[in-house]
Protein backbone atom coordinates (compact mmCIF):
# COMPACT_ATOMS: atom_id res chain seq x y z
CA UNK A 1 0.00 0.00 0.00
CA UNK A 2 1.15 3.57 -0.74
CA UNK A 3 1.13 6.20 2.02
CA UNK A 4 2.83 9.63 2.23
CA UNK A 5 5.49 8.83 -0.37
CA UNK A 6 6.28 5.34 0.94
CA UNK A 7 5.32 1.79 0.03
CA UNK A 8 4.14 -0.23 3.04
CA UNK A 9 5.03 -3.91 2.74
CA UNK A 10 3.87 -6.46 5.31
CA UNK A 11 6.49 -9.17 5.69
CA UNK A 12 7.73 -11.72 8.24
CA UNK A 13 11.23 -11.55 6.80
CA UNK A 14 13.74 -8.83 7.52
CA UNK A 15 15.64 -7.83 4.42
CA UNK A 16 17.06 -4.66 2.97
CA UNK A 17 14.12 -2.51 1.98
CA UNK A 18 13.86 -0.78 -1.35
CA UNK A 19 14.05 2.99 -1.42
CA UNK A 20 10.99 4.72 0.07
CA UNK A 21 9.67 1.47 1.53
CA UNK A 22 8.69 0.58 5.08
CA UNK A 23 8.71 -3.07 6.08
CA UNK A 24 5.80 -3.80 8.43
CA UNK A 25 6.66 -6.78 10.64
CA UNK A 26 4.60 -8.44 13.35
CA UNK A 27 6.47 -9.07 16.59
CA UNK A 28 4.46 -10.09 19.65
CA UNK A 29 7.54 -10.37 21.85
CA UNK A 30 8.58 -6.74 22.40
CA UNK A 31 7.80 -4.75 25.54
CA UNK A 32 6.01 -1.40 25.42
CA UNK A 33 8.39 1.18 26.93
CA UNK A 34 6.66 4.00 28.84
CA UNK A 35 9.78 5.70 30.23
CA UNK A 36 9.04 8.97 28.40
CA UNK A 37 5.43 9.96 27.62
CA UNK A 38 4.69 12.48 24.89
CA UNK A 39 0.95 11.99 24.49
CA UNK A 40 -1.76 10.21 26.45
CA UNK A 41 -5.35 10.79 25.40
CA UNK A 42 -8.46 9.41 23.70
CA UNK A 43 -8.65 9.07 19.92
CA UNK A 44 -11.47 7.44 17.95
CA UNK A 45 -12.91 6.43 21.35
CA UNK A 46 -9.70 4.54 22.12
CA UNK A 47 -7.09 5.26 24.78
CA UNK A 48 -3.84 5.93 22.90
CA UNK A 49 -0.34 6.97 23.92
CA UNK A 50 2.99 7.94 22.36
CA UNK A 51 6.04 7.01 24.42
CA UNK A 52 9.75 6.44 24.04
CA UNK A 53 12.79 5.00 25.77
CA UNK A 54 14.47 8.44 25.65
CA UNK A 55 13.47 12.08 26.03
CA UNK A 56 11.39 13.77 23.34
CA UNK A 57 13.24 17.04 24.02
CA UNK A 58 16.40 15.82 22.29
CA UNK A 59 15.43 13.28 19.66
CA UNK A 60 18.17 10.88 18.61
CA UNK A 61 18.78 8.50 15.72
CA UNK A 62 17.66 4.96 16.63
CA UNK A 63 15.53 6.26 19.50
CA UNK A 64 12.52 3.97 19.93
CA UNK A 65 9.07 5.48 19.34
CA UNK A 66 6.07 3.53 20.62
CA UNK A 67 2.43 4.10 19.74
CA UNK A 68 -0.13 2.11 21.72
CA UNK A 69 -3.84 1.75 21.01
CA UNK A 70 -5.15 0.08 24.14
CA UNK A 71 -6.40 -3.50 23.58
CA UNK A 72 -5.85 -3.18 19.80
CA UNK A 73 -2.23 -2.79 18.69
CA UNK A 74 1.16 -1.40 19.69
CA UNK A 75 3.58 -0.12 17.04
CA UNK A 76 7.22 0.76 17.47
CA UNK A 77 10.06 1.90 15.27
CA UNK A 78 13.53 3.34 15.60
CA UNK A 79 13.89 6.91 14.37
CA UNK A 80 15.37 6.86 10.83
CA UNK A 81 14.69 3.14 10.42
CA UNK A 82 12.75 1.57 7.54
CA UNK A 83 11.10 -1.14 9.70
CA UNK A 84 7.90 -0.74 11.72
CA UNK A 85 7.00 -3.47 14.20
CA UNK A 86 3.54 -4.15 15.59
CA UNK A 87 2.02 -6.33 18.29
CA UNK A 88 -1.63 -7.35 18.18
CA UNK A 89 -3.77 -7.25 21.32
CA UNK A 90 -7.07 -8.95 22.16
CA UNK A 91 -9.23 -6.64 20.00
CA UNK A 92 -6.74 -6.23 17.17
CA UNK A 93 -7.53 -7.10 13.55
CA UNK A 94 -5.63 -6.64 10.30
CA UNK A 95 -8.10 -3.90 9.29
CA UNK A 96 -7.49 -1.99 12.53
CA UNK A 97 -3.72 -2.42 12.22
CA UNK A 98 -3.87 -1.00 8.70
CA UNK A 99 -6.05 1.91 9.83
CA UNK A 100 -3.94 2.95 12.83
CA UNK A 101 -0.67 2.48 10.96
CA UNK A 102 -1.68 4.48 7.90
CA UNK A 103 -3.93 7.09 9.40
CA UNK A 104 -2.04 7.82 12.63
CA UNK A 105 1.25 6.13 13.48
CA UNK A 106 3.09 6.73 10.20
CA UNK A 107 2.22 10.47 10.17
CA UNK A 108 3.33 10.65 13.82
CA UNK A 109 6.64 8.97 13.01
CA UNK A 110 7.28 11.19 9.98
CA UNK A 111 6.47 14.27 12.08
CA UNK A 112 8.85 13.18 14.84
CA UNK A 113 11.52 12.62 12.18
CA UNK A 114 10.75 16.17 10.94
CA UNK A 115 10.18 15.02 7.34
CA UNK A 116 6.75 16.58 6.78
CA UNK A 117 4.46 19.27 8.12
CA UNK A 118 0.89 17.94 8.14
CA UNK A 119 -2.14 20.07 7.35
CA UNK A 120 -5.61 18.77 8.22
CA UNK A 121 -7.53 19.15 5.01
CA UNK A 122 -8.54 17.75 1.65
CA UNK A 123 -6.40 18.22 -1.44
CA UNK A 124 -7.08 17.71 -5.14
CA UNK A 125 -5.27 18.39 -8.40
CA UNK A 126 -6.42 21.43 -10.40
CA UNK A 127 -4.45 22.42 -13.49
CA UNK A 128 -1.57 20.14 -12.41
CA UNK A 129 -1.16 21.78 -9.01
CA UNK A 130 -2.41 20.91 -5.54
CA UNK A 131 -5.30 22.90 -4.07
CA UNK A 132 -6.15 22.41 -0.41
CA UNK A 133 -9.43 22.74 1.50
CA UNK A 134 -9.30 23.45 5.24
CA UNK A 135 -12.20 24.07 7.62
CA UNK A 136 -13.47 23.73 11.15
CA UNK A 137 -14.77 20.29 12.19
CA UNK A 138 -17.77 19.22 10.11
CA UNK A 139 -16.97 22.16 7.82
CA UNK A 140 -17.34 20.29 4.52
CA UNK A 141 -13.72 19.37 3.62
CA UNK A 142 -14.44 15.74 2.75
CA UNK A 143 -17.72 16.56 1.00
CA UNK A 144 -16.05 19.12 -1.25
CA UNK A 145 -13.06 16.85 -1.89
CA UNK A 146 -15.46 14.07 -2.87
CA UNK A 147 -17.27 16.40 -5.27
CA UNK A 148 -14.00 17.30 -7.01
CA UNK A 149 -13.11 13.58 -7.28
CA UNK A 150 -16.45 12.94 -8.96
CA UNK A 151 -15.55 15.74 -11.39
CA UNK A 152 -12.46 13.69 -12.35
CA UNK A 153 -9.91 15.67 -10.37
CA UNK A 154 -7.33 13.33 -8.87
CA UNK A 155 -7.31 13.15 -5.09
CA UNK A 156 -4.12 13.98 -3.24
CA UNK A 157 -5.53 13.63 0.27
CA UNK A 158 -8.86 13.50 2.02
CA UNK A 159 -7.66 14.18 5.55
CA UNK A 160 -3.95 14.63 6.17
CA UNK A 161 -1.86 16.60 3.67
CA UNK A 162 1.86 16.01 4.14
CA UNK A 163 3.89 19.02 3.02
CA UNK A 164 7.54 19.92 2.69
CA UNK A 165 9.55 22.86 1.37
CA UNK A 166 11.53 22.64 -1.88
CA UNK A 167 13.42 25.87 -2.42
CA UNK A 168 10.68 28.47 -3.04
CA UNK A 169 7.86 25.93 -3.41
CA UNK A 170 5.57 24.20 -0.93
CA UNK A 171 5.02 20.60 -2.01
CA UNK A 172 2.05 18.35 -1.20
CA UNK A 173 2.67 14.63 -0.75
CA UNK A 174 -0.29 12.30 -1.50
CA UNK A 175 -1.65 10.47 1.53
CA UNK A 176 -3.26 7.14 0.58
CA UNK A 177 -5.92 6.06 -1.96
CA UNK A 178 -8.95 6.16 0.33
CA UNK A 179 -11.41 8.92 1.14
CA UNK A 180 -14.27 9.33 3.58
CA UNK A 181 -17.20 11.46 2.40
CA UNK A 182 -18.90 10.33 5.62
CA UNK A 183 -18.24 10.03 9.35
CA UNK A 184 -17.15 6.64 10.68
CA UNK A 185 -14.45 5.90 13.25
CA UNK A 186 -11.48 3.61 12.58
CA UNK A 187 -12.23 3.42 8.87
CA UNK A 188 -9.83 4.30 6.04
CA UNK A 189 -12.78 4.95 3.75
CA UNK A 190 -13.64 4.17 0.16
CA UNK A 191 -10.90 3.09 -2.21
CA UNK A 192 -10.47 5.43 -5.17
CA UNK A 193 -8.52 4.72 -8.34
CA UNK A 194 -8.62 8.45 -9.06
CA UNK A 195 -5.62 8.98 -6.78
CA UNK A 196 -2.37 10.79 -7.51
CA UNK A 197 0.82 9.16 -6.25
CA UNK A 198 3.25 11.88 -7.33
CA UNK A 199 3.97 15.06 -5.40
CA UNK A 200 2.61 18.44 -6.54
CA UNK A 201 3.39 22.06 -5.88
CA UNK A 202 0.64 23.65 -3.79
CA UNK A 203 -1.02 26.53 -5.60
CA UNK A 204 -3.39 27.81 -2.93
CA UNK A 205 -5.51 26.95 0.11
CA UNK A 206 -9.23 27.59 0.59
CA UNK A 207 -10.58 28.04 4.11
CA UNK A 208 -14.23 26.92 4.00
CA UNK A 209 -16.64 29.18 5.86
CA UNK A 210 -19.87 27.32 6.59
CA UNK A 211 -22.79 29.67 5.86
CA UNK A 212 -26.62 29.66 5.51
CA UNK A 213 -28.15 27.95 2.48
CA UNK A 214 -28.99 31.17 0.66
CA UNK A 215 -25.57 32.79 1.16
CA UNK A 216 -23.72 34.26 -1.79
CA UNK A 217 -20.54 32.39 -2.65
CA UNK A 218 -17.63 34.73 -2.11
CA UNK A 219 -13.85 34.25 -2.21
CA UNK A 220 -11.51 36.69 -0.48
CA UNK A 221 -7.81 36.53 0.26
CA UNK A 222 -6.71 36.54 3.90
CA UNK A 223 -3.34 37.86 4.97
CA UNK A 224 -1.12 38.47 7.97
CA UNK A 225 -2.00 37.05 11.36
CA UNK A 226 -5.42 35.86 10.14
CA UNK A 227 -3.74 33.66 7.52
CA UNK A 228 -1.20 32.33 10.00
CA UNK A 229 -3.97 31.58 12.52
CA UNK A 230 -6.05 29.71 9.93
CA UNK A 231 -3.06 27.53 8.99
CA UNK A 232 -2.06 27.03 12.63
CA UNK A 233 -5.59 25.89 13.43
CA UNK A 234 -5.45 23.49 10.46
CA UNK A 235 -2.22 21.89 11.68
CA UNK A 236 -2.46 18.11 12.01
CA UNK A 237 -0.19 15.87 14.11
CA UNK A 238 0.50 18.80 16.43
CA UNK A 239 3.09 17.28 18.78
CA UNK A 240 5.54 18.97 21.14
CA UNK A 241 8.59 17.93 19.14
CA UNK A 242 10.91 19.90 16.86
CA UNK A 243 9.01 22.97 18.07
CA UNK A 244 11.17 25.71 16.56
CA UNK A 245 11.67 24.07 13.16
CA UNK A 246 7.95 23.27 12.91
CA UNK A 247 7.08 26.90 13.70
CA UNK A 248 9.56 28.02 11.03
CA UNK A 249 7.99 25.65 8.49
CA UNK A 250 4.49 26.95 9.26
CA UNK A 251 5.70 30.55 8.92
CA UNK A 252 7.31 29.76 5.57
CA UNK A 253 4.17 28.03 4.32
CA UNK A 254 2.11 31.07 5.37
CA UNK A 255 4.51 33.43 3.59
CA UNK A 256 4.71 31.46 0.34
CA UNK A 257 1.08 30.43 -0.20
CA UNK A 258 -2.09 32.38 -0.83
CA UNK A 259 -4.97 31.47 1.47
CA UNK A 260 -8.56 32.40 0.72
CA UNK A 261 -11.77 32.40 2.71
CA UNK A 262 -14.64 30.99 0.70
CA UNK A 263 -18.26 31.31 1.78
CA UNK A 264 -19.85 27.86 1.46
CA UNK A 265 -23.68 27.76 1.44
CA UNK A 266 -24.68 24.76 3.56
CA UNK A 267 -26.67 23.11 0.79
CA UNK A 268 -25.38 20.12 -1.20
CA UNK A 269 -27.51 21.22 -4.14
CA UNK A 270 -25.21 24.25 -4.48
CA UNK A 271 -21.94 22.29 -4.59
CA UNK A 272 -21.84 22.71 -8.37
CA UNK A 273 -21.81 26.50 -7.87
CA UNK A 274 -19.04 26.20 -5.30
CA UNK A 275 -17.05 23.97 -7.66
CA UNK A 276 -17.39 26.38 -10.58
CA UNK A 277 -16.44 29.34 -8.37
CA UNK A 278 -13.20 27.65 -7.28
CA UNK A 279 -12.31 26.55 -10.83
CA UNK A 280 -12.95 30.07 -12.13
CA UNK A 281 -10.96 31.61 -9.28
CA UNK A 282 -8.03 29.26 -9.99
CA UNK A 283 -7.95 30.41 -13.60
CA UNK A 284 -8.07 34.06 -12.55
CA UNK A 285 -5.22 33.69 -10.08
CA UNK A 286 -3.03 31.32 -12.11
Amino acid sequence: MYAYGYNLVYTDELKKAKKNTYQIKRDDSFDFDTTQILYLNNNQYRKVSITSDKSFDNLQKNQKIFFDVQDVVTFWANISSDIIYYKLHKNGTHELVNYWLTHTFLPILLTIENKYYYIHGGAVNIEDKAVLFIANSFGGKSTLTDFFIKKNHTMISDDKVATYLDEDKVIAVPSYPYHRPYRKVEDLGLYTQNFQERTSEINSIYNLIKSPQNSEINISEIKGIEKFTALRYATDIDLRVNTQSRFDKLSTIANKLKVYNIIIPWDKNRLEEVYKSIISHQKETK
